[in-house]
Parts: C-alpha cells; sequence; structure tokens
C-alpha cells in the first residue's frame, strides 16, 4: 500500500487541484499537493529502510497494460536499491520545493495550477524510477518531459518563457526520438522490453550483429548508444545541452526540481539501471565517458563568465551531471549514483538560495547588480556557504572531514585515475578533466557568492533598503537541504561505494572497486569456495591453496571493460585502491585555487574582474556566448529548417504543385472560358453562323463515316 500511494498520492493531489481548484480554493490545493509530496517523503524513507536493511526487494504489480501475443507490458513497481534511492531523492526535494513556494508563488494568482504542475512533475518522475520495463520507463520519460515545458513556460505571457518551455521541448524530443529507436531495438533483439528478461540474456546475444548499408553493428552496442541519445536530451549532455539555461524562465522551485531530483537526473538513472547493456557495450561506454567529461567542462566554462544568477548555477548542474556520466562510462556506476544523491542535497539548496536572493531583492537576478547584500540576507548567505562548500568538495582526504560534494565527486575523480592506470579507454582524459573542472567550479562558485553579498552594492539603493531574508516557510526547506549538503556525503558513504556496497545494491547495480577492496578476507574466502564448487576437484584444490597461503586479495570481479577489479590487501580509507597521495589532494589543491582567485578578482582588487569582463575580448565572449551554440543551432537548425520550408512552400507547393495542379488547371478553365466568353455577341446572324459551321462540320463527319464503312 505505502508504495502505491508514494506514486499515485502526487497524481491524486495534482488532478484535484489542477481540476477543481475554483471550488477548493488556491490553500484548499496547496495544502494537499504539499501534503501529498510530504507523506509520500515519509513513506519512501520507510521503503528505503524496508528494502536496504530488511532487503525486502520485490516488484508491485498494478495492472496489464498491453497484452498482444506473445508481448505483454504490465504496470508494475520495481522496488530495489536504486528506485529506492531514487524515491528518497525525489520525494524528499519535491516536498522541500512545495513547501518553500508557499512562500516564493504567495502573489502568483495561479499558484494553484502551479502546485498542480509540481505534483505532476514528480508522478512522472516516480513512475520513471520505479519502472519494471522500457516501455513504464518511456511513459514517465515523456511525462516529465510534459510537466517541464509546462513549469518552464508556466508565465506563458512572457515570450522568452514561451520560447525556453519551446526549446526544452523540441530539443528533447530529438534525444527521446534516439530513446524511442533504443527501446524498438531492445525489443527486436530480445522479444521483451522488461528489465529482467533483458538484462539476464544480455550475454547471449552479445555477439548478435545487424546489417545496416553494407555495414555490421553490434546489436548491444547500437541499443546502449540509442539510449544513451536519450539520456544525453533528458540530462543536457554536450550537443544536447542548450535548453538547460534557458529553462532558468521558470519559476525558482521549478529551476531547483528540474535540476536537482526529477528531469535532469533522469539519464543517469537510465544508465544506471541499463547497466548490463553498457557493460557488453565498451565501445559505447567510451562514448559515454567522452561526452560526459567533455559535457564537465564546457559547462564549467561557460559558467565563469554568467552573469545571471541561476544561469551559473544551472551550468553548474551540467557540469556535475558530466561527471556523473563519465563515471558511469567508466563502469563506476555506485559512484554515479552517489554523486546523483549527496547533488541533489546542495544543488536543491543552491538554486532555492538564489530563490531567496531574487526574493528579496525584488526580483533581481543580474549579479553585476547585487553586492554587499550579506547583512541584509544573512541566513541566505550563510546557507549559499553551506552549498558552494558542499559543491566544490571541501573536504580533507584521508578523513571524514568534509562536505558532501568532497566524498561523491572526489571519489569519482580518484577513480577515473585509477581506471586510467588499468588502461581503461579516457579514464585518464576524465581524471584530468575532473580535475581542471573541479578548479573552475570553485572558480565561479565562490565568484557568485563574492559579488552577491560582499563588496560594494552596485543596484538601485531603494531595492537595497528593502532586502530582507525569506519568511520562515522558505527558510526551513533551505536548513533541511543544508544538513544534507553536509552530512549525506559522510553518512551514506561506506552504503553506496565502501564496505557496505555489496549487501546496499545487491544485484542493482555493481559495487565498484572501492567496496571490493573492503570486502577483504572473508568476502575473498567465500569467492573463493564459491569457484570451488563450480570447478574441478583440481581447480578447486588450486584456489584453496591461495586462500590457505593468507593472500587476502579482494574478490576477482570483472569492471565494466573486462580489466580484472581485484586489488591487494585492504586499505584503511580507500578499500585496497591506493591513488597515489598527490591525486588525493589535488582536489582540494585546485579548489582553493579557484577560491583564492576570486577572492583576489572580486574581493581583494574589488571591480577589477568587472573591468576584465567590459573589454569584451575574445576569450570572454566566446564563454559569455556559450561557446556560440545558440548562434550555431540556429544558423544551422532554425534558419536552415526554414529556409528549407520556404523552399519547399514556396517553390515546392506554390509553383509547382500548385502551378502545374489544381491552379493551373483552373486558371486554364478561366483562360478558355474568357475566350469563348467573346462569342456571346448578342447578334442572333452570329449564332446562325456558328450553327450553320457545326451543320457543315456534323455532315462531313457522317459522310466520311459512310464512306469508311
Amino acid at each position: 500500500m505505502a508504495p502505491l500511494l508514494i506514486v499515485f498520492g502526487p497524481l491524486f493531489a495534482s488532478v484535484i487541484s489542477g481540476l477543481f481548484q475554483r471550488y477548493i480554493g488556491d490553500k484548499a490545493a496547496m495544502t494537499l499537493t504539499t501534503g501529498a509530496l510530504i507523506l509520500s517523503a515519509l513513506l519512501s524513507a520507510w521503503v528505503f529502510y524496508d528494502v536496504i536493511f530488511a532487503e525486502n526487494v520485490r516488484t508491485i504489480p498494478i495492472a496489464t497494460w498491453m497484452s498482444i501475443g506473445d508481448f505483454q507490458a504490465n504496470w508494475s513497481l520495481r522496488l530495489d536499491a536504486l528506485s529506492a534511492v531514487m524515491l528518497v531523492v525525489v520525494t524528499s526535494v519535491s516536498s522541500l520545493v512545495h513547501v518553500y513556494s508557499w512562500g516564493y508563488m504567495s502573489h502568483d494568482p495561479h499558484r494553484a495550477r502551479f502546485f498542480s504542475y509540481l505534483s505532476l512533475f514528480t508522478f512522472a518522475m516516480l513512475m520513471l524510477v520505479t519502472a519494471d520495463d522500457f516501455l513504464q520507463l518511456f511513459f514517465g520519460w515523456e511525462g516529465v518531459g510534459l510537466a517541464s515545458y509546462l513549469l518552464i513556460g508556466f508565465w506563458y505571457k512572457k515570450k522568452s518563457a514561451n520560447n525556453a518551455a519551446i526549446k526544452a521541448f523540441v530539443t528533447n524530443r530529438v534525444g527521446d526520438f534516439g530513446f524511442a529507436l533504443g527501446i524498438m531495438a531492445v525489443f527486436a533483439v530480445f522479444g521483451s522490453v522488461s528489465f529482467d528478461s533483458v538484462f539476464s540474456d544480455v550475454d547471449g546475444m552479445a555477439a548478435l550483429t545487424w546489417n545496416f548499408l553494407g555495414l555490421e553493428y553490434n546489436a548491444i552496442e547500437l541499443i546502449a548508444f540509442l539510449l544513451f541519445i536519450g539520456a544525453m536530451g533528458k540530462s543536457a549532455q554536450f550537443f544536447l545541452h542548450v535548453w538547460l539555461p534557458d529553462a532558468m524562465e521558470g519559476p525558482t522551485p521549478v529551476s531547483a526540481l528540474i535540476h536537482a531530483a526529477t528531469m535532469v537526473t533522469a539519464g543517469v538513472f537510465l544508465v544506471c539501471r541499463c547497466y548490463p547493456l553498457f557493460e557488453a557495450a565498451p565501445m559505447t561506454s567510451a562514448f559515454v565517458t567522452v561526452i560526459g567529461a567533455t559535457t564537465a567542462l564546457f559547462a564549467a566554462t561557460v559558467g565563469l563568465a554568467q552573469n545571471d544568477i541561476k544561469r551559473v548555477i544551472a551550468y553548474s548542474t551540467c557540469s556535475q551531471l558530466g561527471y556523473m556520466f563519465f563515471a558511469a562510462g567508466l563502469g563506476l556506476y555506485s559512484a554515479a549514483m552517489f554523486h546523483l544523491f549527496t547533488h541533489a542535497f546542495f544543488k536543491a539548496l543552491l538554486f532555492l538560495g538564489a530563490g531567496s536572493v531574487i526574493h528579496g531583492l525584488h526580483d533581481e537576478q543580474d549579479m553585476r547588480k547585487m553586492g554587499g547584500t550579506f547583512k541584509y540576507l544573512p541566513f541566505t548567505g550563510g546557507l549559499m556557504i553551506i552549498g558552494t562548500l558542499a559543491l566544490t568538495g571541501v573536504g580533507i582526504p584521508g578523513t571524514f572531514l568534509g562536505f558532501a560534494g568532497f566524498f561523491s565527486k572526489d571519489m569519482i575523480i580518484e577513480e577515473a585515475f585509477m581506471m586510467g592506470q588499468e588502461g581503461i579507454p579516457f579514464g585518464m582524459l576524465a581524471f584530468w578533466i575532473g580535475v581542471i573542472a573541479a578548479g573552475l567550479t570553485s572558480f565561479y562558485s565562490w565568484r557568485l557568492l563574492f559579488m552577491t553579498f560582499f563588496g560594494k552594492y552596485r543596484g538601485e539603493k531603494a531595492v537595497l533598503e528593502k532586502a530582507h531574508d525569506s519568511p520562515p516557510v522558505m527558510m526551513i526547506p533551505l536548513i533541511l537541504l543544508a544538513v544534507g549538503a553536509v552530512f549525506a556525503g559522510v553518512a551514506f558513504k561506506d552504503q553506496f561505494v565502501g564496505r557496505h556496497a555489496f549487501t546496499f545494491w545487491e544485484e542493482a547495480l555493481p559495487a565498484g572497486p572501492y567496496a571490493e577492496g573492503n570486502y577483504g578476507d572473508e568476502y575473498a574466502a567465500s569467492q573463493a569456495l564459491a569457484i570451488i564448487d563450480d570447478h574441478s576437484d583440481a581447480e578447486a584444490a588450486s584456489h584453496e591453496a591461495v586462500v590457505d597461503e593468507g593472500d587476502h586479495a579482494a574478490p576477482s570481479e570483472t569492471t565494466s571493460h573486462g580489466e580484472d577489479a581485484g586489488h591487494e590487501g585492504e586499505g584503511e580509507h580507500h578499500g585496497g585502491h591506493h591513488p597515489p597521495t598527490w591525486v588525493l589532494w589535488t582536489p582540494l589543491g585546485v579548489t582553493l585555487f579557484g577560491f583564492a582567485l576570486a577572492w583576489l578578482l572580486y574581493i581583494r582588487y574589488e571591480g577589477f574582474g568587472a573591468r576584465l569582463a567590459s573589454r569584451k575580448g575574445p576569450l570572454q565572449s566566446f564563454l559569455l556566448n556559450k561557446w556560440y551554440f545558440d548562434e550555431i543551432y540556429n544558423f544551422v537548425f532554425v534558419r536552415g529548417a526554414a529556409a528549407l520550408g520556404d523552399l519547399f512552400w514556396k517553390v515546392g507547393d506554390r509553383r509547382i504543385i500548385d502551378g502545374f495542379g489544381p491552379n493551373g488547371f483552373a486558371a486554364s478553365a478561366m483562360a478558355a472560358a474568357r475566350r469563348l466568353s467573346r462569342a456571346q455577341s448578342g447578334y442572333l446572324y452570329h449564332y446562325a453562323f456558328v450553327m450553320l459551321i457545326g451543320v457543315v462540320a456534323l455532315t462531313i463527319w457522317a459522310m466520311a463515316g459512310a464512306g469508311g464503312e
């Protein structure tokens, strides 16, 4: 019963508040939707405990959706470790966003509709993360796309909001087309869309190839590639990222929900859910690594030059998603999910904190018109500092002292180095890009704080005089998110990627190299005994000898690319995985460097950064204009499509089809009619003459016919 309430409670609240607002009123609609989400969050915590600690992994059937011959698709709720984690993330952030919106949207006349859309958004994401097959996942996938369109364009009287909503919808359709083709390919290869059926048959289909246009493609590689195209669109990865910054046109609570817990995390969840397919597709996994690393670097560079407070945080999201994807591409699925988990807390904190700034400064979003606001917004400023420390990954290597991002992001960077050492394609590239992006993240994050809260105020005095911290209904969610930003990493590190990861994830995800090293003697011995049972007596004896000699090697698992994942020893902090000391300290070093540089440019020599930007040099223009992606896409796709449409319309349709078709025949008939009309002179002798000619012609025709016989 609890899982059904978690998923369908928000849908019920959305329908009631959206369709019956005029009967129940705004406050009742807001109370209903917020109450439903708080209940879902509480029940999700219970389900998390039930699945993880009581090991009650299960699938709850709801109804048959399609049954056509051998094809059957059911509505079901899949409850395993992966879905349990996502339930907690989605419902906790969404419930806090609902509470926060009571204050942020208090003056909006359409707030009941807004809350209805928020709950619909949450329902769609919950359907996605609890799906037991690709078809239900696609239903939730398209549901979050629809809800995002409605929420980004919520202020539909603004042209920019409408354009942003359309841009997000169209860009995601590009990715979703690839995703739909991937699902079709899954059914063509496996004859099923059920996760269990597909994943259990991956090894048997690993050698299957398809021939297309004279070229052969590995079927599993093609499926994984098409699925990842869908993930690229939904999670705003390089080439399909252009919708994400424009999504800031929606209300700030929407930005927090999209960036922290729902839409953009769907792509990472998809890749992790389908990890058996990606493990069997090394070329596609390498592609995922490259795209993720490129996105992390690209978005971090663009964030350096943005002046809209929400856009800076939006590009931060894009960059952090790149970390998650290159981790997944390297086979570090549990590390990717760990960063997704911690990121939800500090990114929601930063977005809602930005909303508090905007609310306190009367809708001002340009950081160039801020500064010196900390004494007017002390609680907002303090909480955003916590979010920034978590985002930039501040912590002391080798200890349990650090903010949430320190444990998850540094884990990805360290593991990327180790994957590179083991020869995994692009592992070392991902490591160095991760390090560089960490330094850039620190710089633009502290630049945001310094420009917003410190130094001299650069806006209108009338705005500053009325500046104020947000009311408690907005501050309480920020405080709760700050708790997660501080403690989520240290509290769950062992479960997600450490010594308890095997029992935490079970079959949902590979535990990862750190967890393998932490299992030590007991797990190694149990693995050896399992091998003994499956092999010949001679082979069993050799394994027993290895165990008797005291070899404490980690379990001989294989990574996603077929490399041996066993590691010697049982490390105290790194569980048998021993990156060099300089690797452990490098992320912190570049983070401190980014902070120091931002302090010099925006505090110590205040105004120097603004003077640099005012010169509008080529690099500044390049970054400010987001690598000119919008201009390139506008020229190639928008104007190109418009020109192609004009060609088909003005030349193909009007001149050719209509000119030689309906309009051509009509024009010929009209011309003939005009000529014939001239014979209507009104004189009797003219008509008699025409009749005479007709009689002569008929007579000649008759005589000619008779002569022929």
